[in-house]
């Protein structure tokens, strides 16, 4: 995959960190950009990351306390992360790719300190487009990126996204549009006529933040 995949941080969460972000573990932190980009938004006094690359997991040493490297759903991480620790976790496109993604987000929300988030975001199998070349096409043909990533195993509508957000026993406080339409656009004039009818169409990416109250 492309480089820039690993190293482009994920500003869309900015409106979802929560005010306080002391501790942090970034589940798919690629060369640690995202974790980057939250210490320059909080003042983050320790930070972690879990990476299945191992050479995008060597460049996010620099910008992280600890590394793990490997499959988080076989990582011992609750050796060195308390449980009610941490104030941020993110799995940004991560948890499609493992084959139990609701034991991993119980496994993690139990190390969510209360008022810690947890940031999930998943790409959306009910965009139009792949519906339209599913019906039209037959084409469920896996690729080396995107909605059909050949190394997904899982995939989710909003209200699964939501449900695995929540396995652990988290509250879900916002499920939408990961990247909001510009204002002027046609998708966001769409979506302003059908009073949100075709949202769920028209999303690429499904984010939903969770909250230990």
């Amino acid at each position: 995959m492309d480089r820039r995949y690993y190293a482009t941080a994920r500003r869309e969460i900015a409106p979802h960190l929560p005010a306080r972000v002391s501790r942090m573990l970034d589940v798919g932190c690629g060369d640690g950009a995202t974790t980057a980009f939250v210490k320059a938004e909080r003042q983050v006094a320790w930070a972690a990351g879990v990476e299945y690359v191992a050479q995008s997991a060597e460049a996010a040493r620099g910008v992280c306390d600890a590394v793990w490297v490997g499959d988080v759903q076989a990582l011992p991480l609750e050796e060195t992360i308390a449980p009610g620790s941490l104030d941020l976790v993110l799995c940004l496109d991560v948890l499609e790719h493992l084959a139990d993604p609701w034991t991993t987000v119980s496994r993690l929300s139990a190390l969510i300190a209360p008022g810690g988030r947890l940031i999930v975001s998943v790409p959306n199998i009910r965009n139009w487009k792949f519906i339209r070349n599913l019906a039209l096409k037959g084409d469920f043909h896996y690729r080396d990126a995107g909605l059909l990533d050949r190394t997904h195993l899982r995939f989710f509508v909003r209200d699964t996204a939501v449900a695995l957000a929540q396995s652990g026993g988290l509250t879900v406080i916002h499920a939408g549009n990961a990247h909001p339409w510009p204002a002027l656009s046609g998708r966001r004039l769409l979506s302003r006529l059908t009073f949100h009818g075709l949202d769920e169409l028209m999303i690429k990416q499904h984010i939903v933040v969770a909250e230990r109250r």
